[in-house]
């Protein structure tokens, strides 16, 4: 199947997860902010797969799951998902942006991984990635810009620029107000 050759073209992977499905995944949120986390995320997973067309067990299969049941539970918000299989689902549902997925599943499922990984760096890098992307993709929803000339796009980055420096100069005047942390 495609959606598996992606899988193993990503990451490179050789053998099926020995019976991961659901034993490895049972573990269960017990406080009320890791229950939402699970269930923001696990609409997340089930938006992105289903944005795809692809089917809970076209899923399971192509990274190597023996079964969905890891997986449903998983969208349902009920159980997480083991750190190695949000790496093979970002192969597959992330594959345009795999290492934003990647974050935000482990940021969702293995919060104790994230706080590592934020301690080395990585995750406050991982992050910086994200939001490089999401700005051009800004860029990317406007065909009009792809029309410009070179003068017309030095002249739209330099709008860009002043209302970049504009928006930060409001923000270090503006009261300190609390704010939420990152999803």
């Amino acid at each position: 199947m495609q959606l598996r050759s992606w899988a193993d073209d990503v990451l490179n992977i050789a053998g099926p997860i020995a019976d991961l499905s659901v034993s490895a995944a049972q573990v269960r949120a017990k406080r009320p902010n890791e229950k939402e986390a699970l269930r923001k995320a696990g609409a997340e997973l089930r938006s992105w797969r289903e944005s795809l067309g692809i089917t809970l067990d076209d899923l399971a299969q192509a990274v190597d799951l023996r079964d969905c049941e890891a997986v449903e539970e998983a969208e349902q918000g009920v159980s997480p998902l083991p750190f190695e299989v949000v790496l093979r689902l970002s192969a597959v549902l992330g594959r345009r942006d795999p290492g934003s997925f990647v974050m935000k599943m482990t940021r969702a499922y293995s919060p104790e991984l994230w706080k590592t990984l934020e301690g080395l760096g990585v995750g406050r890098l991982m992050v910086q990635v994200g939001r490089e992307r999401e700005f051009a993709n800004l860029y990317r929803a406007h065909d009009a810009a792809r029309q410009l000339s070179d003068a017309e796009f030095a002249s739209l980055l330099s709008f860009l620029d002043a209302a970049v420096k504009m928006a930060l100069g409001f923000r270090r005047k503006a009261p300190a107000r609390k704010t939420l942390a990152p999803q």
